[in-house]
């Protein structure tokens, strides 16, 4: 169910508004070809989309460079990168192994000029040869158990990474397992957008007993 929050896209400028909605007349161009999103959901593609992968930019709106795992359509990475360019600053790695994928990945940062790359590779190769990143997003893509895990090498190099993922209504049973594995400070942003839903703000990643003999 859709929440009666106001969305975030009140919040930027006009200019990156029509580079948004330059961005969605893309993703509905090329879901005639390719599946991007669920076909269900491209009637509600602003709201369901859009403005949900926006709240993260409002929530850590700090120029960065972002690793964007399982990148798909762009959500929330190129949605972030959209905002970044008017800024002049910050970077987002988009992480995305299907070509088709990633073939539409670069033609909407061309066509947007948001600030991006895109990795057409598996994320376990990818994000280790990419710089290294100060934030890491994802969305509907894995566990969160499985999410840490694709992050764990980044956070053991830099203890000050941040991770941002996206959850459904599952998601306390998801952070109930990943306990089991790791430890981590956690930070719960309860969604604008789809009630019940949150954005998980992750810190002081790393596994149970690392380190340990």
């Amino acid at each position: 169910m859709k929440s009666q929050h106001p969305g975030d896209s009140r919040f930027v400028s006009r200019e990156t508004r029509d580079r948004l909605k330059a961005y969605e007349a893309l993703v509905r161009k090329w879901q005639k070809s390719i599946n991007l999103v669920a076909p269900s959901t491209l009637d509600d593609l602003w709201d369901r989309h859009i403005e949900d992968s926006l709240q993260l930019f409002h929530l850590t709106p700090e120029p960065k460079i972002w690793a964007d795992l399982g990148s798909g359509a762009g959500f929330p990475g190129l949605v972030t990168a959209i905002c970044l360019a008017e800024t002049g600053e910050g970077w987002v790695h988009l992480i995305e192994s299907n070509n088709k994928k990633a073939a539409f990945l670069r033609t909407a940062i061309s066509e947007t000029r948001a600030r991006a790359s895109v990795h057409p590779a598996r994320i376990e190769s990818a994000i280790t040869l990419i710089d290294q990143p100060q934030a890491i997003s994802a969305r509907a893509l894995a566990s969160f158990d499985e999410l840490l895990a694709f992050a764990a090498p980044i956070a053991e190099k830099d203890p000050a990474l941040e991770c941002w993922f996206h959850k459904g209504f599952g998601y306390r049973d998801e952070v109930a397992i990943a306990r089991g594995n790791w430890e981590f400070d956690l930070v719960e942003h309860p969604s604008r957008v789809l009630d019940g839903s949150v954005i998980l703000q992750v810190r002081q990643l790393k596994k149970i007993g690392a380190g340990k003999s």
